[in-house]
């Protein structure tokens, strides 16, 4: 059993460098490599959840890194860059995309949601608080509580 984990062990030792990426080159001149970084936090990747591609391992964002990288070596301005990405996959790849008529419902839309759930809530509490009044015990049904609860202190 030892033998055949210690075999197990040395055949994933043996395989991971075959699922190794390349890792994408760093710029020769730090100016632009600081540019690059800059422009790559502020570009969400397309495939990810929430992550902007300089925080991405995926295969796109590997791609958009190097493009990147490319247009500043062609001697892009970085609004020149920005303004590519957006021509090329529209303002969903801006981490913080401006607020115009096509984002309004990204903008809005989460304090609509909240206003909507908490008009929601207030509903629900005011008819719930309404039916417990509704039901308040008759002094018949008061009486047959007291007694049973009596009985019940008794075999205590």
């Amino acid at each position: 059993m030892r033998l055949a984990a210690l075999l197990l062990t040395v055949l994933l030792w043996g395989a991971a460098p075959a699922l190794a990426k390349e890792a994408v080159p760093a710029a020769d001149d730090p100016v632009a490599e600081r540019r690059a970084v800059t422009l790559e936090e502020g570009l969400r990747c397309l495939v990810c959840q929430n992550q902007t591609i300089a925080e991405s391992r995926a295969d796109l964002a590997m791609d958009l890194k190097k493009e990147i990288r490319e247009q500043i070596k062609a001697g892009k301005t970085d609004d020149e860059i920005i303004q590519f990405m957006v021509a090329r996959y529209g303002d969903f790849v801006l981490y913080r995309p401006p607020f115009k008529d096509t984002t309004v419902l990204l903008w809005a839309g989460p304090f609509a949601l909240l206003l909507g759930g908490l008009i929601v809530l207030f509903v629900y509490l005011r008819r719930r608080r309404s039916r417990v009044l509704q039901a308040a015990l008759s002094d018949e049904q008061r009486a047959r509580a007291d007694a049973l609860l009596e009985a019940n202190e008794d075999r205590a």
